[in-house]
């Protein structure tokens, strides 16, 4: 079995946030009576990026509450995920892997791994659907540069069958609520493959862009190393 350190739970270096929906624009429904559950934790699980993505959240936040944000006309479920949920995060997990030829922990030591990180709270997973079908992993860190966070979409992963629902963007939505609202997050970034079309067309329409100082500027690069 592949170790932990395997590209199926890598840190905050690169990024494979795939987006299966990018051509469904829906908008995200998130229940307040789920607000109390605790958020569950999980690892990177994402490829390294060609061009970095960043967002200001302080920016984007306003956008999403007043609707100017790229939107759509279906509502799905996001909540947050619990201890209960550890297994299906750790199936989800290893699907993502699976599906893309990428080495991978067992399911089983993967929603073990999830019950190992749920104290830490840096961490937290977003699921969608019923199956749950879909889900988002968030990475949180001080950010040096204020007094608020950084945070890091370290996947984004929605099932085969459930794609073209808008499920993905689903996710985007109820990620940056949950990021800038209840964790005080200032900026969020993401790894995208630079052929990852469809995954580029949900981020930038949702106000994220790989260049610095926003249009026009330099493009942003990130660069990683195995330790």
């Amino acid at each position: 079995m592949p170790a932990l350190g395997s590209p199926g739970l890598r840190g905050s270096g690169g990024g494979r946030a795939r987006a299966a929906d990018a051509d469904a624009p829906h908008t995200a429904t998130f229940d307040p009576a789920l607000r109390g559950l605790p958020a569950s934790v999980v690892g990177c699980d994402v490829d390294p990026a060609l061009g970095a993505v960043l967002v200001e959240l302080r920016a984007a936040w306003p956008a999403m509450q007043n609707g100017t944000a790229t939107g759509g006309f279906m509502a799905h479920l996001v909540r947050l995920a619990g201890l209960d949920d550890a297994d299906a995060v750790g199936r989800l997990l290893y699907d993502f892997n699976r599906e893309f030829d990428e080495p991978t922990p067992a399911a089983a030591a993967l929603a073990d791994r999830m019950r190992q990180l749920l104290n830490s709270g840096d961490t937290l997973v977003l699921l969608a659907g019923d199956g749950p079908d879909g889900l988002a992993v968030l990475r949180f860190r001080a950010a040096i540069w204020s007094a608020g966070l950084e945070c890091y979409l370290a996947e984004l992963y929605v099932i085969p069958a459930r794609r073209g629902r808008g499920l993905g963007r689903a996710l985007m939505e109820a990620a940056l609520r949950e990021a800038a609202r209840e964790r005080g997050a200032d900026t969020m970034d993401i790894g995208v493959d630079e052929p990852d079309l469809a995954a580029r067309r949900l981020y930038e329409s949702l106000g994220f862009t790989n260049r610095a100082g926003g249009a026009g500027g330099p493009v942003m690069l990130v660069y990683e190393r195995e330790l």
